[in-house]
């Protein structure tokens, strides 16, 4: 309700005329950075639409169709900037986009209710015992996927010593989903709770650190 056009400081004109001058200054300044990355821009433009117009309401697909807008955008980073991105990477971009999402629907289906299918039409598909279940296969998936990419990382075996902090982070997510009644809104809950988001620094630091020792010959 605090959006733009939900909440009336934008006009549906006046958003119909910013999504063009957006998305031609969008495609302009992909297609500028090569073929390949306009592709990849204009790509996620229409995935978009078609999440916002049909994918979002229907079951399952939705959380599918979600975490993979994730990974176009992890690929696209990847290719401009030129670097390779390993393929264990963007299975834990998925995972862990699918697992944001399931706390999300789990979050509004507990306090929507009723009205859940009104907010949203596929969270009448969905129930909190079938949620709790995917939220449970996803983290497993999500901790394996990250352990496998520390082993293929090419860094040595320096990087496997950042695992214990996904590991907590996942545990933490899981914890204020459960236990506080969170996971509606991931980016509020990275900058309110001090526990995860000292994780998710000490999380970076530990990988800039392997990558600039391993750099320098020392790992």
């Amino acid at each position: 309700c605090h959006r733009p056009l939900a909440a009336g400081t934008v006009s549906l004109g006046e958003a119909r005329a910013l999504l063009v001058l957006l998305l031609a200054g969008a495609l302009a300044g992909g297609f500028s950075l090569g073929t390949s990355f306009g592709g990849l821009v204009l790509l996620y433009f229409l995935w978009t639409v078609a999440y916002s117009r049909w994918l979002k309401n229907v079951v399952l697909i939705d959380l599918i169709s979600l975490a993979a807008g994730f990974v176009l955008r992890a690929a696209a980073g990847a290719m401009a900037v030129g670097v390779g991105i390993s393929p264990w990477l963007l299975i834990c971009t998925t995972l862990l986009s699918l697992f944001l999402g399931l706390g999300k629907r789990r979050h509004e289906l507990l306090l929507l209710e009723t009205q859940a299918g009104a907010h949203r039409a596929a969270l009448d598909d969905y129930s909190p015992e079938l949620l709790n279940q995917l939220l449970a296969t996803v983290t497993a998936a999500t901790l394996v996927s990250y352990s496998v990419y520390t082993f293929t990382a090419g860094h040595g075996l320096y990087m496997m010593l950042t695992i214990p902090f996904v590991l907590f982070g996942l545990f933490r997510y899981l914890y204020l989903i459960y236990r506080r009644d969170l996971g509606g809104s991931p980016e509020e809950v990275l900058l309110t709770d001090k526990q995860l988001l000292a994780d998710v620094i000490l999380w970076g630091l530990a990988v800039l650190a392997v990558l600039y020792l391993n750099g320098r010959g020392i790992v």
